[in-house]
């Protein structure tokens, strides 16, 4: 069994180009599967429908909600289908099985007066504080990732031209356009905040943690809890609220769906189109509120 997981892995690795952090998921996913046929001493190999059936049962009995086991299950279909193709198994038992039910949630999107609180909470006298408000003010102008934020190196920054390279899930490179704000933030991070964290050491990274290494995802989101709870933010505000907000925003004021796709670096637009569906969710709103006859 572990020889297969392995070898798809392997695959998925070499063939598929996905990024580090979906590979952390894959095993994680795949190891929920091997303990569980190990439980119940089941090769591989002998895996049916039936089987995979309870396996969503033991998913749900952890307490994992639907869009959780959804997305186990999709490395699941992706290990069986190999086993097929690698003539480890005849046919595939993941075929037409079911997915659990999962509701289309909206993404949590701030406002503008939200996002201007947010941005000003960083004390630009101190050094970490220019450098929290160009992580800030780069996120909420680009919409990138925080995965790419924190990946960012300084040789994908192109200041004179006003833009920077990212490279996104499966190794893929966009060209992303910043704003003022954003590009002014980091002119002052870079030259009066970024040699401090260095302590005379040398580093590709743009933002650097007190230690003088790349910043973590982690430790950026520490960061955005600590300004969302400083701001006044009631909700538990997630790093993707930013990107989320950046898509929202540049499609209220008239941006291509297209343009923001890119962007973004969806490889599929119907993944950018949830951001329409927020927007009639807000007009809905304001009707409700402003309209006399509602």
């Amino acid at each position: 069994m572990i020889s297969e997981i392995s070898g798809f892995i392997n695959y998925v690795t070499v063939e598929k180009g996905l990024s580090s952090n979906t590979l952390n998921a894959y095993k994680l996913d795949l190891a929920k599967l091997q303990k569980f046929l190990e439980k119940r001493q089941l090769p591989l190999a002998s895996l049916t429908q039936s089987h995979l059936q309870e396996f969503i049962q033991a998913l749900r009995l952890q307490g994992l909600d639907a869009r959780s086991i959804s997305r186990i299950l999709v490395t699941v279909r992706g290990l069986c289908r190999w086993m097929v193709l690698e003539g480890r198994r005849t046919e595939d038992p993941s075929e037409n099985l079911e997915s659990p039910k999962i509701w289309k949630k909206l993404p949590e999107v701030l406002s503008l007066n939200q996002v201007e609180e947010l941005l000003s909470q960083p004390d630009l006298t101190r050094h970490r504080g220019l450098r929290d408000k160009a992580m800030l003010e780069v996120l909420y102008a680009t919409g990138l990732r925080v995965s790419e934020l924190v990946s960012l190196q300084v040789r994908d920054l192109r200041r004179d031209l006003g833009y920077l390279h990212c490279q996104g899930k499966g190794g893929k490179v966009r060209v992303v356009p910043l704003g003022r704000s954003a590009l002014a933030a980091l002119e002052q991070y870079l030259m009066q905040a970024r040699q401090t964290y260095l302590k005379g050491k040398d580093s590709p990274m743009i933002f650097l943690n007190y230690r003088g290494q790349g910043m973590t995802r982690q430790g950026f989101w520490k960061i955005l809890r600590n300004y969302g709870r400083r701001a006044g933010i009631r909700s538990s505000l997630k790093p993707h609220a930013l990107r989320h907000s950046f898509a929202t925003h540049l499609l209220q004021r008239g941006a291509d769906l297209r343009a923001v796709q890119m962007m973004l670096g969806h490889s599929d637009i119907s993944t950018t189109q949830i951001y329409t569906h927020v927007l009639k969710e807000r007009l809905k709103g304001i009707y409700r509120d402003h309209h006399p006859r509602t």
